[in-house]
């Protein structure tokens, strides 16, 4: 019969909206096949009550029931506080609006929907606030990172004319060797400058300072000592830069 179904008739109002869900969810399934086939996949859903009678205070406590289960599970609502106007949309029963027709005031339809008019503009409010600010913060990210990039391009820029200005070439074009380390009278012992950083990395100590040793390409070569805390114990450690252009 549930693969069958075409329509739902709510003969009598439950006390629970979820009571309410589940009968509509005995038709209203991914295996109705006859509702798939023959009616664009979808099914009528009928619930009967009394103008004027106490159907309208069941509803109204499925109205209430419903909108504090769903504002609490889902936080759909925009504002700080939970209001009896804000709809059910997920489910598709506005139990605030049968309220109003089955009390037999049109005003209270109306104000139905202006509460809810109200809830989605308060949630869209905040949503735009919430996108503002990120894309306040996100631009100030970026023109923060566009002044540094800058910076930082004209600082490659004057280091690439010193290099041009300083450097010499074979042959071939490509650039000389012109490493200087002091302490080493052989420059083109590789071995011999290696041995010689390793010395000044393991016995150099400049407080924080930065030290000349040498050069490259016009570049000053500088060493610095740092100190750190590891496992409780502060250590020493030499760091080697190329300083550019100033």
């Amino acid at each position: 019969a549930q693969q069958r179904a075409v329509a739902v008739h709510h003969l009598d109002t439950p006390w629970r909206p979820s009571d309410l869900e589940q009968r509509n969810g005995r038709a209203v399934r991914k295996g109705n096949l006859i509702a798939k086939e023959f009616a664009d996949n979808k099914v009528d859903v009928i619930i009967y009550a009394v103008e004027r009678s106490l159907d309208s205070y069941k509803f109204n406590l499925l109205h209430n029931k419903q909108l504090f289960i769903n504002q609490l599970k889902t936080n759909t609502l925009g504002s700080r506080t939970i209001d009896e106007g804000s709809m059910d949309e997920d489910s598709g029963m506005n139990f605030s609006e049968y309220v109003a027709v089955l009390s037999g005031n049109t005003d209270l339809l109306e104000k139905a929907r202006l509460d809810k008019k109200i809830a989605t503009l308060e949630s869209e409010r905040k949503n735009f606030l919430r996108e503002r600010d990120a894309a306040t913060g996100k631009l100030a990210e970026i023109e923060s990172s566009v002044s540094f990039h800058t910076d930082k391009i004209k600082e490659a820029q004057s280091d690439l004319a010193l290099f041009e200005q300083c450097v010499e070439r074979d042959a071939d074009g490509q650039p000389i060797n012109k490493l200087t380390i002091k302490g080493v009278e052989d420059y083109t012992d590789i071995k011999t400058i290696a041995a010689r950083l390793q010395e000044i990395d393991e016995k150099a100590r400049t407080k924080g300072e930065y030290n000349k040793i040498g050069e490259v390409y016009g570049f000053s070569i500088m060493v610095k000592t740092e100190s750190t805390s590891k496992d409780l114990f502060d250590c020493s450690v030499n760091r080697f830069f190329v300083k550019g252009q100033e």
